[in-house]
């Protein structure tokens, strides 16, 4: 119990932080006179009251964090600042149910993009810019922020930052102050941030449409504040804009820390990932473009090209924004999106899946066994980057995909018994264990999950948190042998 309220005395403190978030839409409320501002500050007292009740009442318990606390920590975070995350939309949003609300932050923290509502253009601006500003803060992770500027948490840094940044992280970008490296993250973040801002603003967005995109954007969330997504700008240059901003936003901040620490490219060109990355989105783009082109979706191949090349790569990097329907394409080019979004980006990055690093030692693997079928004897080695993988590592990667295969497993048995169809029970099962958003069937690019039941919108909630925490991080905590001293 003792180190439940240690633990509970860190998160008052990051709920307390979470609860300044709210004054950027506060401010814009107050700005446009959309109506939302008492929703708002209602919001925010409650949660200053909230934080500061459970700082008091577990302040005699204040220690430094150990390594399992730190775990413990990240769960918690992610369960339950969606509460506090759905508060205004709870309030704000007519005839919202509480299910849909957490739903929906969960969606917004875990930077999926799923939405269980419609006619968002006709929310308040501060509503929408607030569900985006939860990809943004999610998107990097909760913790990474508390890291960068809780000195409190300089102790077992490192320990949160391998629990809560996605994918395996690379231990040769992580500096021994590990809160310089949360901070370089966050600046580099930033930065792209601000960059797509502009981009978006002076290539035809209104500002505060512009920096709700950018928002969404850089942390790979795919919220917007459009039905239509982004078919409602129709714009050739804007679609290149979040073409750029999600590719780099999908590749390792251990690479974008390192290039910028060390001011030179050499570690994009060392970088393992990057190649199969880039070469594979690449490649898919092509594929799906002369695919949709062949059978007569498009009269013009560079028509296909556009729409082919923005939905692949905002699928495949867990963007999850749209252009078009194309779930009305023929079925192979969506079922491949869907598959690129398993594990297309890169570790480290704020996109989701299994990541590329582990897909990369999972084929390697394939081979390494093939020759020691054909060669008994032969000593074989996997390597990445240049560099050799230890078996404890393809292991561990082994461990994982069987999990996640599992996991994806369950929940379309769980959405199929609850009375989706086998087509939307699928493709939103990896939509949400991928955190990318859009499925297919009731849950595609036109429709939304707000058709779901509430068992299976609490399912999908589920499927985000664990596929956020990349499986073990959240089962872990779930496990008796946690809790034992």
């Amino acid at each position: 119990m003792e180190r439940l309220l240690a633990v509970l005395n860190v998160f008052a403190r990051i709920a307390l932080i979470f609860g300044i978030a709210l004054l950027l839409p506060i401010g814009v409320s107050w700005w446009t006179g959309d109506g939302a501002l008492p929703h708002f500050d209602e919001a925010f007292l409650g949660t200053l009251v909230f934080g500061g009740a459970l700082l008091a009442a577990t302040h005699r318990f204040r220690r430094e964090l150990r390594a399992n606390d730190g775990v413990l920590l990240v769960v918690m975070c992610w369960a339950l600042l969606p509460l506090i995350a759905a508060l205004p939309l709870l309030l704000a949003i007519p005839g919202a149910r509480f299910v849909d609300v957490y739903f929906e932050a969960v969606s917004g923290l875990t930077a999926t993009g799923a939405t269980a509502f419609s006619g968002l253009d006709r929310l308040p601006a501060s509503i929408n810019l607030w569900r985006t500003e939860l990809h943004w803060i999610g998107g990097l992770g909760i913790i990474v922020l508390a890291v960068a500027i809780l000195p409190l948490l300089g102790v077992g840094g490192r320990q949160l930052m391998k629990a809560e940044v996605p994918g395996p992280v690379k231990e040769a970008g992580i500096t021994p102050r590990v809160t310089e490296t949360a901070k370089g993250f966050w600046k580099i973040y930033l930065a792209l941030t601000l960059l797509c801002t502009l981009a978006y603003g002076l290539f035809g967005m209104t500002w505060l449409d512009a920096l709700t995109h950018a928002f969404s954007t850089v942390a790979l969330g795919g919220f917007s504040s459009h039905d239509a997504s982004f078919a409602f700008f129709d714009s050739p240059a804007l679609e290149g804009i979040t073409i750029v901003f999600a590719l780099l936003s999908g590749m390792s901040y251990v690479t974008h820390f390192a290039a910028l620490s060390g001011r030179s490219l050499r570690p994009y060109l060392r970088d393992g990932e990057a190649p199969f990355y880039l070469g594979v989105l690449g490649a898919s783009v092509l594929m799906i473009a002369a695919y949709v082109w062949h059978h007569g979706h498009y009269a013009e191949f560079a028509a296909a090209l556009r729409h082919a090349a923005f939905n692949t790569v905002s699928v495949a990097t867990t963007l999850g924004y749209a252009s078009t329907d194309y779930s009305k394409w023929p079925l192979f080019a969506p079922l491949w999106m869907l598959f690129l979004c398993s594990f297309a980006t890169c570790s480290a990055s704020t996109g989701g899946g299994i990541k590329m690093m582990r897909a990369i030692i999972l084929y390697k693997q394939v081979f390494r066994e093939g020759a020691h079928a054909i060669h008994p004897s032969a000593t074989t080695f996997v390597k990445l980057g240049g560099v050799v993988v230890p078996n404890k590592i393809i292991l561990s990667v082994l461990g994982f995909s069987f999990l996640y295969m599992a996991c994806t497993i369950v929940f379309t048995l769980l959405l199929s018994a609850s009375g989706a169809d086998i087509v939307t029970a699928f493709s939103a099962t990896v939509a949400c264990f991928n955190n990318t958003g859009p499925g297919l069937g009731l849950v595609g690019p036109d429709g939304n999950y707000g058709v779901l039941n509430d068992f299976q919108v609490l399912i999908c909630s589920f499927a985000m948190l664990l596929g956020r925490l990349e499986i073990f991080t959240l089962l872990v905590v779930l496990t008796p042998a946690f809790w034992r001293k």
